[in-house]
């Protein structure tokens, strides 16, 4: 409030207040003068681009407030007599401080901080001083910092002006920076941070980061914006560099580290922490004897603190039970001999996979506590025994909501209850595992083998551990929301009744891929989860009684006359996600009482179902953000009726919609004002939407492109498939009317070098780039632009004249790709093994068929790129050992797909694997060739050797079995 202190005597003086700068302020110059005693209504703004104010004053006010005008006005100095006085001073936080000592309250910010704080302390106002030292102790002293009111430039000059003139809030900040280190280096100015400052942050046992990944690109962010370009070639060229003895080098994430071996600064750091992270992960007997073995073991304790949020250790296949409950207790554990035994036992207990975690003697182990641990990721963590972990995440993380165990075979999903029940607060959970190829819809299955059990075996008596089913549920779990099983084939119906009962809560529910399970076994989960509004059943036997639960009360289908009423009471209306592609026992009159109803719907996946225009029409909604309509029968008059009504679209996928062509021919004969340049659906969508993501095909042309502009300026992924033509004058223009994209993949375009060289050299934030089956072929020319975005390359049928030296070229300066597909590119040998393993040694995903010779002579080199999780390998050369799969299954841990062909076995075939030596393996196929039988002109010319496809064996492996299966397609 203003105070009343400028008339509390009558005596006023006189400040003079001058702007040191401001000659060039402002360019009026008229007297400005104002008084405390209207100190309220003062307009700051207006008043601090004034070089020259005088401010009449209340002279016992000041000499009561500040040390430096009680000397002024009431010591020795001539000026004490004087009824006016000179100020030379930033004239905005001089001002606010005069406003402060005059009662008025104070707005602080980050920016406004450190002026003030130079003012009261040149001034000697002591309780400014003390205010702003209690806002600097209050926001720095918060869990997480508030971006609107602090700043990462102003944090960063507050502390290198406490460190000039040695003041004591340099530990704060740099407490509190570490403590936001992730929000720290996601602002625009962290470059600019001192390396002293990073230093010290980096060093400080607060140092809250979700893993060391996070730290390690933080680090290598900073150097790469700081280090001149030549000692950007040599990783000794900065002392600098010796930062990252302070990463954890063995907890990285595999394909991180492996990535950055070829990262200059970063090379030999990554090639250490390759190593250690394989020792662990392929050590067939591991303990913590390992680890308290081998002395200083502090950089293998994963990173907690009391601030800590999230934990994210995924893709770290060296983390195990043992290592992870390291991490959770106290650090005195290490030097004690009766604990250290005690710790060793336990860790060799839970090297047994099957054993029963609820007998061990958790409380002799006093795990510590991280409360604000919320979130926790240990998806591809192959090491990591799931139910142990969960006891130490209930443990140490009693506020834990959301755990993301994606990838986790060995986890038994029979225990899911017992997950649920031991933490609480548990609310969304992340089960996905690998899809099974084998979706009976889509595979004609030629014969099947009985699943062989896994075979478990107990030293505990039944009493101990009865057989129970997957859930026994006691009490209902309200907190659990969300439900993702995502490929599970160890979930059947009985699991579902289950989860229905004991969580009622549900409102998303992931089935995608769960072939186990049947139309009724959903149906009954959609029936009594009465909250649900986020369902994916993609690829399930979903069917008519799934939509008689949805649509609760619509129980008669009258296919001649049907009268739609919305039903505001059914589940179906409520719904906002509705995913149900490739669902076959949908029928055509079923789904079009389903879509009747889905009225608030904003995300829609029809692929693959009986979808035509008559249920497309149904549709009543307005909020829909996604359509997936792709391999249906609809027009585009049909979706251009969901469009229209559908101004938030912002993904819509179409591909295989043959209809498409025919219709928009039809109306373009038919109306003589619609010609080629304005086709109907895109110019529905060019005029309505404002499109992130396209996938279309049949119809779509160059003049389909020119309508659609307007929709596509923020464009994020554009996929044209069969039946688009977009021709060379089309593609050209992409960049220019997509500067924004992200994902380009095209199916039977017409491409040049020009077309692709103009792609990469435009298009700076492109991640995904698919050139498949296109019609002519492309050069080294296409790849001599640096896209250092680019992380998923596919080249099918468009490169067939790549050599050993043009793959080399494409590693030089594409040389940051995970996923690498190549598909008929016949003249590599087996030399560019070496290319790949040493140009991308971070690969996740490498796919190579009828690529001349690449394995003729083996696959050694190729065993180097030791992050692989999918690996397809496939008439490239007859020299596969016949235990290639246990072999790269020991050698990549991450490894969780293999393709192969009997055509490249070396012996003819290949050993397969047990449970044992699977490792992390799930989905094995082997496809098998026939030589193509001899035609009457084949005969005089020899004997023909081309291989044709005949069949291919699928091995699948859950928590519970491996199932075997021969089809006719080529998987």
């Amino acid at each position: 409030m203003e105070s009343n202190a400028g008339t509390a005597d009558g005596e006023t003086v006189i400040l003079n207040c001058i702007e040191p700068n401001g000659s060039s302020l402002h360019e009026d110059h008229e007297e400005i003068v104002i008084s405390t005693v209207e100190v309220g209504q003062w307009d700051l703004p207006s008043l601090a681009h004034r070089p020259i104010i005088k401010i009449k004053a209340n002279r016992q006010r000041l000499v009561q407030q500040s040390s430096y005008f009680h000397g002024l006005l009431c010591g020795s100095f001539s000026e004490s007599c004087f009824d006016s006085i000179s100020i030379h001073w930033d004239m905005e936080s001089l001002l606010s401080m005069l406003r402060f000592l005059f009662g008025c309250s104070l707005d602080l910010t980050s920016e406004s901080f450190l002026p003030l704080y130079e003012a009261a302390l040149f001034f000697g106002a002591e309780k400014l001083l003390l205010v702003c030292r209690s806002w600097l102790n209050y926001v720095t002293s918060e869990g997480r910092i508030r971006p609107p009111q602090l700043h990462l430039g102003d944090l960063v000059h507050i502390w290198e002006y406490g460190r000039e003139n040695a003041t004591d809030f340099i530990p704060q900040l740099t407490d509190c920076l570490a403590r936001n280190f992730i929000w720290m280096t996601s602002c625009d100015s962290f470059h600019n941070v001192p390396f002293e400052l990073l230093l010290s942050c980096v060093k400080h046992p607060c140092l809250t980061v979700d893993s060391e990944k996070h730290l390690c690109d933080a680090i290598l962010l900073w150097l790469a914006a700081n280090t001149i370009p030549y000692d950007l070639l040599n990783s000794t060229g900065d002392a600098r560099v010796a930062i990252f003895t302070e990463i954890r080098t063995s907890l990285l994430p595999l394909p991180f580290a492996a990535g950055k071996r070829r990262c200059p600064l970063f090379s030999k750091f990554a090639e250490r922490s390759v190593n250690a992270i394989l020792s662990l992960a392929t050590s067939s007997s591991f303990s913590l004897a390992n680890i308290l073995g081998g002395g200083d073991f502090s950089q293998l304790r994963i990173r907690l603190n009391e601030y800590t949020k999230i934990l994210d250790l995924s893709g770290c296949p060296q983390i195990s039970s043992p290592l992870l409950l390291l991490s959770m207790l106290p650090f005195s554990y290490s030097v004690d001999t009766m604990l250290t035994k005690k710790l060793n036992q336990l860790s060799l207990k839970l090297e047994r996979s099957n054993m029963d975690v609820s007998r061990i003697p958790w409380e002799n182990f006093p795990v510590l506590t991280f409360e604000a641990v919320e979130v926790v990721d240990v998806s591809n963590c192959p090491m990591l025994h799931l139910e142990a972990a969960i006891e130490c995440f209930s443990k140490s993380f009693p506020s834990l909501t959301t755990l993301k165990a994606a990838y986790t075979l060995n986890f038994r999903t029979m225990k899911l209850y017992q997950l649920l029940q031991k933490c609480p607060l548990l609310s969304d959970i992340d089960l996905t595992v690998e899809s099974n190829p084998v979706i009976p819809a889509k595979v004609s299955v030629i014969s099947s083998f009985p699943a062989v059990k896994l075979q478990i075996s107990t030293s505990f008596n039944e009493e101990t551990c009865p057989a129970v089913p997957t859930f026994h549920f006691p009490r209902r779990l309200w907190n659990i929301t969300k439900l993702i099983l995502e490929g599970r084939t160890d979930i059947y119906d009985s699991d579902l009744h289950n989860i229905a009962e004991c969580c009622p809560s549900l409102y998303c529910i992931n089935l995608n891929a769960c072939t186990s399970i049947t139309d009724s076994g959903i149906s009954v989960i959609l029936l009594k989860c009465v909250g649900l509004h986020s369902i994916f059943a993609c690829d399930t036997l979903f069917g008519h009684n799934c939509v008689l639960s949805l649509c609760r009360d619509i129980s008669r289908f009258d296919g001649v006359a049907m009268k739609m009423e919305k039903n505001t009471n059914s589940s179906a209306y409520k719904l906002q996600i509705l995913h149900i592609g490739g669902c076959k026992g949908i029928s055509e009159i079923t789904l079009l009482e389903l879509i009747a109803q889905t009225h608030r719907v904003r995300s829609l996946c029809l692929r693959e179902t009986q979808l035509d225009d008559n249920s497309l029409y149904k549709f009543s909604g307005s909020s829909l953000e996604m359509l997936d309509v792709s391999d249906t029968k609809v027009s585009c008059h049909a979706v251009g009726h969901v469009v229209r009504r559908s101004p938030h679209l912002k993904c819509l996928i179409a591909r295989g919609c043959r209809h498409l062509l025919q219709e928009e021919n039809n109306i373009l004969e038919n109306s003589p004002t619609l010609s080629y340049n304005c086709p109907v659906l895109y110019y529905e969508l060019g005029k309505s939407c404002n499109l992130e993501e396209i996938s279309i095909g049949w119809g779509f042309s160059f003049f389909s492109l020119e309508a659609l502009r307007p929709a596509i300026k923020m464009l994020r992924t554009f996929i044209v498939g069969l039946g688009g033509s977009l021709g060379e004058d089309g593609l050209k223009l992409v960049p220019t009317f997509c500067p924004w994209l992200e994902t380009l993949i095209l199916y039977f375009q017409v491409i040049s070098d020009s077309v692709v060289r103009n792609i990469l050299e435009t298009l700076k934030n492109l991640q995904v780039l698919a050139l498949c089956y296109c019609f002519g072929e492309i050069s080294s020319l296409s790849f001599q632009f640096s896209a250092p975005c680019l992380r998923k390359l596919k080249l099918e049928r468009v490169t067939a004249q790549m050599t050993n030296d043009d793959l080399l070229t494409l590693a030089q300066n594409c040389m940051n790709i995970t996923e690498l597909s190549l598909l008929g590119c016949r003249c590599l040998n087996s030399e560019s093994q070496d290319t790949i393993s040493n140009g991308w040694p971070g690969l996740i995903s490498l796919h190579l068929e009828d690529c001349g010779e690449v394995t003729a002579k083996g696959v050694t080199l190729l065993m180097n790129c030791q992050a692989l999780e999918d690996l397809l390998l496939r008439h490239n050369g007859l020299g596969i050992d016949r235990n290639f799969i246990i072999c790269a299954a020991s050698r990549m841990p991450l490894l969780r797909k293999v393709a192969l062909d009997v055509c490249d076995a070396k012996d003819g075939d290949f050993d397969l694997p047990d449970f044992t030596d699977r490792r992390f393996l799930s989905i094995v196929k082997i496809a098998r060739c026939n030589l193509k039988r001899r035609t009457l002109y084949s005969i005089k010319s020899g004997p023909c050797t081309t291989p044709v496809h005949a069949e291919t064996l699928i091995l699948t492996w859950d928590s519970e079995k491996l199932s075997r299966t021969v089809v006719k397609e080529r998987l």
